[in-house]
């Protein structure tokens, strides 16, 4: 058993959706370990972290959901400022029960576009959260999936909950559509060769790629920022020193978090609303 296991296990009384939810006395929004059940076509529970900020509720939410390398501190980095701005936050973790390390060789798993739905049906549930205002936010892989979550189809259209926004951080948008159901943001580094600022372009531009016909401003309009200088994995302090992944380039840029974070905060006030009253 890893170690979110264990820590998942000795929580068992507060981490399970169909015990008691986690006490609101998570007030100072420290991360408490959840395992909710999964349908029956899914054999793995679904793990996450949930943080649940000061001042009652109920309160807007955000799902988290990692890239192919997994956590790698997403909730520690994203889910505590979130959680401080206001919002209930849930990281959920797709790999362990499923026993997978990283995944950067290939496209995600199909089941986890059907995660998404599972986090969300959990958290419209929970007395802290107002059902009405959850946004979806993936990075890289993790934001393929937000986007393929609230992208026109058959997944968004039988989910009985709905998001509120999304927003995905330097996802692969080859093969998406442009017809997005609800507020969309879209942020990449202009210099990454990993997931292309252009196929983002061509994506918000209505643009034709894989065969795919656009119809530019079908959907509701996608925001998207590219920030200069950037390469993929901008907003990862561990990377302060560039990497390379399969011959791919990971490259930390402060300015573009610090544009990152405003633009985020904007755009979540905006859509989904928060308990700080924050233009």
């Amino acid at each position: 058993m890893g170690t979110f296991a264990r820590s998942a296990a000795l929580l068992a009384a507060l981490a399970s959706a169909s015990a008691e939810f986690p006490a609101l006395a998570a007030a100072d929004s420290s991360p408490i370990p959840v395992e909710f059940e999964s349908p029956l076509t899914f054999p793995q529970p679904l793990q996450g972290y949930l943080r649940i900020p000061a001042g009652g509720g109920p309160s807007p939410a955000v799902v988290l959901l990692h890239g192919c390398g997994g956590w790698r501190q997403l909730d520690a980095r994203w889910g505590s400022r979130l959680a401080a701005w206001g919002y209930v936050t849930l990281t959920i973790d797709r790999f362990e029960t499923r026993g997978i390390r990283y995944a950067c060789t290939g496209n995600p798993q199909p089941a986890g576009a059907h995660d998404v739905y599972r986090a969300l049906n959990f958290l419209v549930t929970h007395p802290s959260v107002d059902p009405r205002r959850v946004a979806v936010i993936g990075f890289s892989q993790g934001a393929l999936l937000a986007l393929l979550s609230v992208e026109r189809g058959g997944l968004e259209r039988n989910a009985k909950a709905k998001f509120g926004a999304a927003v995905g951080f330097y996802p692969p948008c080859l093969g998406l559509k442009d017809d997005m159901t609800v507020p969309t943001l879209i942020m990449v580094g202009e210099l990454d060769d990993w997931t292309p600022a252009r196929e983002c372009r061509n994506l918000v531009e209505g643009r034709d790629d894989w065969g795919i016909s656009r119809e530019k401003g079908k959907g509701i309009p996608i925001e998207l920022i590219v920030h200069p200088g950037a390469h993929h994995d901008f907003d990862i302090p561990e990377f302060a020193t560039p990497r390379q992944l399969l011959g791919r380039h990971r490259e930390f840029n402060q300015p573009a978090l610090d544009r990152s974070i405003d633009a985020m905060r904007k755009f979540l006030y905006s859509t989904i609303g928060n308990k700080e009253k924050q233009p």
